[in-house]
């Protein structure tokens, strides 16, 4: 250990660390290049290829020049995914979107009721629930 100090140990630890970050900064990069729907083939070929062969410089002029957008598109994509998963556990669910209350469920119930689906206990039991 004697030949290796332990400032080089903290030098070789934090160039690692800055490489994995910039790694993942350039697959950051190469995937808003395919997820941009305003890009065409040409820029998109352009921007990779710039990328590909300059990495760094690549990287840092399309953060550069699109970081902001780059963001915006992540956060549209955070909020049509949670849209989706909301929609999907509605129809999962089978419950209405919001504002349905305890009226709509009341009306569920008593229909299920009818249908033969429950019988009267648990139908008492179950608008109990929904009243308290």
């Amino acid at each position: 250990m004697d030949d290796y100090p332990l400032l080089d140990v903290f030098w070789t630890m934090l160039w690692f660390f800055i490489w994995i970050m910039w790694l993942f900064l350039l697959f950051k990069v190469i995937t808003d290049i395919f997820r941009d729907h305003s890009l065409n083939g040409w820029a998109k070929a352009g921007w990779l290829i710039f990328c590909i062969l300059l990495p760094y410089l690549g990287v840092l002029v399309y953060v550069i020049a699109r970081g902001k957008s780059m963001g915006q598109r992540d956060v549209k994509q955070a909020k049509d995914s949670e849209a989706a998963f909301q929609d999907y556990i509605r129809k999962t669910a089978g419950t209405a979107p919001a504002g349905g209350g305890a009226g709509d469920e009341l009306a569920r119930l008593a229909d299920l009721k009818e249908k033969g689906a429950i019988s009267d206990e648990e139908f008492q039991k179950a608008k109990a629930k929904v009243l308290a």
